[in-house]
């Protein structure tokens, strides 16, 4: 199936209409300016030699930017890579290092660290955006540039790489397709009551696909708007809800925000009338969250997914969230997804087994990474990498993790890239990670080490050597000695019996 500019179509239908609201310089773009500017963006890239296949690179806090160079490449083929500001260089150095882009595009924040990256990594150009001080060189290349040669493309090509966390150390690059984003708008939005009347606050960042996918994508396939906060704040976010003008009718986050607000005094005389629908994924919420939310009358849809699944896999209907609270929901339209035991066999309901999903919202595979492809599938199913169980009337319950991850304020974080660092210390013969729960941020990490014989090392020097190395999400919050792991026969480090030992039996639940 050829994909089609969806910024083309909208500034034919709705030119003078506000595609994205970007508050931090309070600028509105109109569809028929997202289109224009993405094309010019898309000559300024050729300019630079980027043709079909090639990446360009993004570091940036939230802005339209986003948009104009995901649309730009939907122009020219070529594939964007949203980084994770939050990362160290050395962690931003491996990412580039593996996907090549020609061309960063970064905030003036990170002009520092895009300088050296360009050094290391042998990336052509730097297109910096600056929104205090123009015209900065990203705007100057869009002024200067008023042409782009179209390439032609389908559903099958590549539009982005998004890295997640990776189990071996390293993270993997998901490929998106533009038929993952097509079919994540049909899945995702529909449930959600997306309309060209939409008008979504974006407050998760827009590296991760929860704030790209979530709905932002979809609200403008859609032709609605995207009002864009650069970083979130809770009171903030309470006014922009309470401002009538603004008309807000959607949310999206992880718990962590919508608990923030929660919090916030000014969550009780916030006006809620105008929300239609408030997202939340990401992590497991806790019911007092839900319970808090919908008492404002609000429809909370619930779900699950990940990068590699566009994001939507499963949502719960709001007429559903009081009778199945904690539930996934059910497989959204365009999906299949089955339970499975050790040998890979299909399970009956209430059984607990790992969740497989399959169709056109799932990963082709990930970027240069052959092995992780193929060890992520069995045939065309997708093996998630977590525990679950349908009930009785087949609603999807995930109640374990598969896999050692937890989530700590909505982020991934995989023992074994925390645990490759904690070994770079000379004094540790042995170290494991587990999640701990955290009131805060849903779980942080607890790092267990066994030092050589003589050696002295304390929980000050292991944090401190963390912080260096790891971006702050991934640093353990707290260090315990001890005398060796418990292992199974194969040598391999019992997580759960360590989960037992300092957070109790019941630990590793989640629904």
């Amino acid at each position: 199936m050829e994909y089609f500019d969806w910024t083309a179509a909208q500034a034919n239908v709705r030119p003078d209409k506000a595609a994205l609201i970007n508050l931090a310089d309070n600028r509105r773009v109109t569809y028929r300016e997202l289109h224009e500017r993405s094309g010019h963006l898309a000559g300024a890239l050729q300019q630079h030699s980027v043709t079909k296949g090639d990446r360009v690179a993004i570091l940036a806090l939230n802005g339209p930017e986003f948009f104009e160079l995901e649309f730009a490449g939907g122009k020219i083929g070529a594939i964007t890579v949203p980084l994770n500001w939050r990362l160290t260089e050395n962690e931003l150095a491996w990412i580039l290092g593996d996907c090549a882009p020609k061309v960063l595009v970064h905030d003036a924040r990170f002009a520092e660290t895009a300088a050296s990256l360009k050094e290391r990594c042998g990336i052509d150009a730097l297109l910096e955006i600056d929104i205090e001080n123009q015209p900065c060189a990203y705007e100057q290349a869009i002024a200067a540039s008023h042409s782009y040669k179209a390439v032609a493309q389908t559903h099958d090509d590549v539009t982005m790489i998004m890295y997640t966390s990776g189990t071996t150390g390293h993270p993997k690059g998901a490929m998106i397709t533009h038929g993952m984003n097509f079919i994540n708008c049909v899945n995702t939005g529909i449930p959600a009551r997306i309309t060209p009347d939409t008008v979504q606050l974006v407050v998760l960042p827009l590296f991760h696909t929860g704030g790209l996918n979530c709905y932002a994508n979809p609200v403008l396939h859609a032709g609605g708007t995207v009002v864009l906060m650069r970083e979130f704040d809770p009171g903030a976010a309470l006014d922009l809800i309470d401002n009538a003008e603004l008309g807000l009718t959607h949310l999206f986050a992880v718990p962590a925000p919508y608990q923030f607000m929660m919090q916030h005094p000014k969550f009780e005389t916030t006006d809620f009338s105008r929300i239609v629908m408030a997202g939340v994924g990401g992590a497991p919420c806790a019911e007092a969250i839900l319970r808090g939310w919908m008492s404002k009358g609000i429809l909370m849809n619930q779900g699950w997914g990940m990068t590699e699944t566009s994001p939507g896999g499963t949502g719960l209907d709001p007429s559903d969230a009081e009778r199945k609270l904690g539930s996934a929901g059910k497989p959204v339209v365009h999906t299949e997804i089955k339970i499975v035991g050790d040998e890979g066999e299909t399970l009956p309901r209430g059984e607990v087994g790992e969740l497989l999903i399959r169709g056109p919202n799932v990963t082709p595979g990930y970027w240069n990474n052959e092995e992780a492809t193929k060890n992520s599938f069995d045939g065309d199913w997708l093996k998630t990498g977590d525990a679950a169980r349908f009930d009785e009337d087949g609603f999807l319950y995930i109640v374990d993790r598969w896999k050692d991850m937890y989530i700590s304020g909505g982020e991934n974080v995989y023992p074994a890239e925390v645990e490759n660092v904690l070994y770079q210390l000379e004094q540790v013969a042995e170290a494991a990670i587990i999640g701990v729960p955290h009131e805060r941020w849903g779980e942080t990490g607890k790092a267990v080490l066994v030092l050589k014989p003589g050696a002295e090392l304390d929980e000050h020097a292991v944090i401190a050597h963390c912080l260096e190395n790891l971006a702050k999400f991934k640093v353990p919050e707290t260090v315990e000695f001890i005398e060796a792991l418990p292992r199974n026969a194969t040598g391999k480090v019992l997580k759960r019996t360590l989960r037992e030992q300092y957070v109790g039996s019941d630990a590793p639940a989640i629904s």
